[in-house]
This record gives structure tokens, sequence and C-alpha cells, in this order.
């Protein structure tokens, strides 16, 4: 069932079972699982079923620190969330991501991967991903063109990736989420406050607002923030009339320990001899591909965070500006076609569709003896990188936030020797050469340079924690000392892995749902 919240009676009082702020990839996933359940779910969307520019105008803010894309530009603000405009890559998280690690401050999780990795399955259905397998020797049995590098297997390891096509959740699940007789979708709901009981254990009511001038309040017995790590945060600092610091923030942890994954172009591999590297190149016809790691036992001895290098085709990639650099407008429209326009490739595709129509218009071209490095790490979880409340508030009366993004000298020492190792091993095996680009050259530079981009991945700002000193939510994602009010997908997580989060913001957010649904069984209706 579907609600323009700005076409019904000012002031209406809307109740249920279950609220669900937001409609990305976190909350459309959690909202497919209460299908026909014997509850009213209200599902909550700031923007409509297109891009409204202003609506979009609700998510601008300043930005400081390290640079970044616009805050307008980096989230989209309708039905579907940011799954209207990603590339589809998805990877599992690592053991290791989960593990307090000795020389990572700020690591561990409250909980094991295999609590995440059990929902897996179901969120590889949800991506339309063509396996739930992430071995690859699972995927060279599959295709016999596949061979992997001759490295040193008790070194380097071959991460795998897949590609959703991408799932566009907005388009996909529209017609699912409005048919369903329990599920009450309204859209132009802006959440503006949320408001607690005296003591604020409990939240009562959220309040949610539109430019029609419209307000509303909601009533439920528990209420879910999927909205993304920096809005998200945002509501709580912003609903501070009964938490003088906002709520959840007793210890001043939301918004904190903001991550990213920083991404850059490291270096060039020259082979001895042309290769296709089918197993590590995307070619349009295969969903996936592998990328090299060093294993855990290694990255403690180099006192590094975990990250993975990509073997790009050199002649295609090598004019292809870094994203940060081409994403600059705060209308993400524009930013989109300045990104084509610098590409030089096909319009109204993502950057890895655009890629791969590069490659088969060069089909006399299938193997190469130069690649470019690219590489994604983790973030070092940094309280100092972190989401703030501005002075100046929006349309909707709401303080924006600012966010500042804050790299540590160990993310520039994961980038230079995560790289400093592979080229090595490279040169070991005897089939190439490494060079890596000049400002890894510098051992004392710790800073990372202009063109680091991100994944657009918002990570952390409400981390789980079984202390609420150290975590704004519990290991369920419930926000601590509110007995129900919860964080969906990835600003729970306490580290980020080095991996774009899709797959695991589907899963955990799956997890969250069946948790959810033990409580209500225990306690099916309060309102």
């Amino acid at each position: 069932m579907h609600i323009d919240a700005r076409q019904i009676d000012n002031g209406t009082l809307i109740e249920g079972d279950i609220c669900i702020v937001g409609t990305g990839a976190a909350g459309l996933s959690i909202a497919l699982q209460w299908i026909d359940a014997p509850y009213k779910v209200i599902l909550l969307e700031g923007g409509g079923f297109e891009y409204d520019d202003q609506v979009q105008e609700l998510y601008n803010g300043k930005l400081t620190g390290q640079n970044y894309y616009p805050m307008k530009s980096s989230r989209l603000h309708y039905f579907g969330g940011s799954t209207m405009h990603w590339g589809g890559m998805c990877s599992t998280f690592d053991e290791q991501d989960f593990e307090k690690r000795e020389w990572v401050e700020y690591s561990g999780w409250p909980i094991k991967r295999e609590e995440i990795a059990e929902y897996y399955p179901a969120a590889t259905k949800i991506l339309d991903l063509v396996s739930t397998e992430w071995d690859v020797k699972y995927w060279l049995s599959q295709n016999a063109q596949l061979k992997e590098l001759p490295l040193d297997k008790n070194e380097i390891w071959n991460k795998m990736w897949q590609f959703s096509p991408p799932t566009r959740f907005g388009t996909k699940y529209r017609d699912i989420i409005i048919q369903a007789k329990n599920i009450h979708l309204y859209t132009y709901a802006n959440v503006v406050d949320i408001t607690a009981n005296e003591n604020v254990s409990t939240i009562k009511s959220m309040t949610v607002k539109n430019y029609a001038g419209k307000t509303h309040t909601i009533k439920a017995s528990k209420f879910i923030l999927a909205c993304c790590a920096i809005q998200g945060s945002r509501l709580l600092l912003a609903s501070n009339k009964q938490a003088k610091k906002g709520l959840g923030n007793d210890n001043d942890l939301v918004g904190r320990y903001f991550m990213e994954h920083p991404e850059l172009k490291t270096g060039e591999l020259w082979l001895t001899q042309s290769e296709e590297l089918k197993l590590y190149t995307m070619d349009g016809k295969n969903r996936y591909r592998a990328e090299l790691a060093i294993f855990p036992s290694k990255q403690k001895e180099l006192g590094i965070l975990n990250g993975t290098v990509a073997l790009n085709p050199l002649p295609l990639y090598q004019n292809v500006k870094a994203n940060v650099m081409t994403w600059n407008n705060d209308d993400p429209r524009k930013s989109l076609k300045q990104s084509q326009e610098d590409h030089g490739l096909q319009k109204k595709k993502n950057i890895f569709e655009r890629i791969i129509d590069r490659f088969r218009s060069k089909k006399e071209k299938t193997s190469f003896s130069s690649f470019e490095l690219y590489t994604r790490i983790e973030q070092a979880p940094n309280p100092n990188s972190r989401v703030v409340l501005s002075n100046e508030v929006d349309a909707l009366g709401v303080p924006r936030a600012n966010l500042h993004w804050d790299l540590l000298p160990i993310d520039k020492r994961t980038v230079r020797k995560l790289n400093e190792f592979i080229g090595k091993q490279f040169g070991i095996s005897g089939i190439g050469r490494v060079r890596l680009y000049e400002f890894l050259w510098d051992e004392k530079d710790e800073s990372m340079p202009n063109f680091t981009s991100g994944g657009w991945h918002h990570i952390g700002t409400t981390r789980m924690s079984d202390d609420p000193k150290t975590g704004v939510v519990d290991a369920n994602c419930k926000v601590h000392g509110i007995d129900n009010l919860y964080i969906a997908g990835s600003a729970c997580f306490p580290t980020s892995g080095a991996i774009n989060p899709t797959l695991s913001v589907v899963a955990i957010s799956l997890r969250l749902s069946n948790h959810i649904k033990r409580q209500m069984e225990k306690n099916p209706r309060s309102f």
C-alpha cells in the first residue's frame, strides 16, 4: 500500500507495529521479510519514486578533512536509495574483520563472522548474484579458462567478488512493496524528530514533514533507522529536546568512527609476456573476478589493515580519472554526466558497465602485458572521523550534517606495505615487475593524496559494541538504553573490512529483522 504524505490531512496520526525509516538496501531488505506477516509495517521514505532536487537538497552539508564527494550527491534521497546508482560490486567479510587486532585500535566486533555469514545466501538472492560460493576453487572449477597467477599461496590469496546486475531496489521491489497489504509505504515523509518517554528509555513517536507543509506523527512498537550512516546519526543528534547530546549519545559516540574505503591507483604491473588474466578482469560476460589479498598473519607482521589489489588492463584504465575528481558536483545527475564525459563512455551506465563497454570495443585485444594496480583498503576506526551537526538548518528545520573525513597514518602505511609486498611477490615469481607510483616512495609521508577516492560507502557512526561506553548499539543493533530503537545497515559496523558493504548490509539487516520478529512474538502489540 502506498500513501503520499503530502496528500493526507495535516496532523495525521499513523500507527503500526513496526516503523522502518529508509528504503535503501537495508530498509527494503527488512520490509520484504515482513510481507504477509500479522503486523502492520510503516515504511517511510523522505522522497518519492523519482529524483527530486528539492528533496535531495535536504542531504546537503559541508565537508572538512580528506577530499571527498559533495554531501548532497553522495547519497540518493528517493525510493530505492543509493541502490539506484550503485555499481553492483559484492564480496564477503573475512574472519579477521571481526577479531580484535592489537595493532588496529578500536577493532573487534561483539559477534562472529558466522552470525552475518548465515544470511549471505538470502542476501545473494535479493541482490541477484549468480552464486552463493565465494571460494576461488569453485570458480576455477566452473571455467577451464580461468587461471590463478603463480604467486606464493602461503603469502597471497585470491579474494572473490561477484557483480550484481546491479539490482535497483527501487525498480525491482517497488510493486512488491506497494501490493503488500500489511506494508504501508509513505513517500515524502521525512523524519525530523524522535520523541522518547520521560526517562528516554523508549521511543514514543517520530515526527515527519514534507515540502507541502504537512506534519504527521508516527507511533509504533519498534522503530528501525535504515537511512544510512550520515543521515541516521544526524537524526539521533538532532533529536535532542529530551537528551541534550542527542538520542543514544550519552557517551559522545553518535557520529564518530565514520569510515569509507579509501581506493586509488597505486602502480603498474608489467608482465614478461601478454596474458588474458580472465580470473582477474571484467569482460562483460562473467559476473565475477578475483583481487589479490594477503593473509592475516602477514598483515599482523606488517602492522597493516585489510586490503585488496585489483588488476585492470592498463591500456583501458590509464586515462580513467579518480572518482573523487569527477564526481564533484552537488547535483548527482551532473556528477554522473561529468564522470561519463571524462571516461568517454556510454551514458546512463555505471562505471563498471562503462569499463566493460570499453573492454568489448577492443575485441582484437584480449591479452595485455601491463596492468594497473588499483587498491582498496579498510579504513582504521578513528573517533575523529565523524559526522556533526551544523548551525545551519535545512528547509524542514533540521540541522544539517557536516562530515569530517579523517584518515590515519596506518591507512597510508597499509596502501604502501600492501603494494610493496605484492610487488615483491611478482618479482619472486619471475612473471613480471611492479612499479609503484611516486606518492608511495617516501615512507615518512603519512598523508593520503587528494585523489584518494572513497567507494561511496558510509560506514560506522553508530558502531556496535556490548559496552555502551564504546558503542552506540548492542550486538542486536539496538540503541543502548532505548528498548525499541534499532539501527540497520553499515552504520553499525565497528570495522569496515576491505569490501564493498552492500552484501553485508543486506545480511545484517536480515539478521536484525529476524531478531525483531522474535521480539514481536513475545510482545506483539503495544500501541
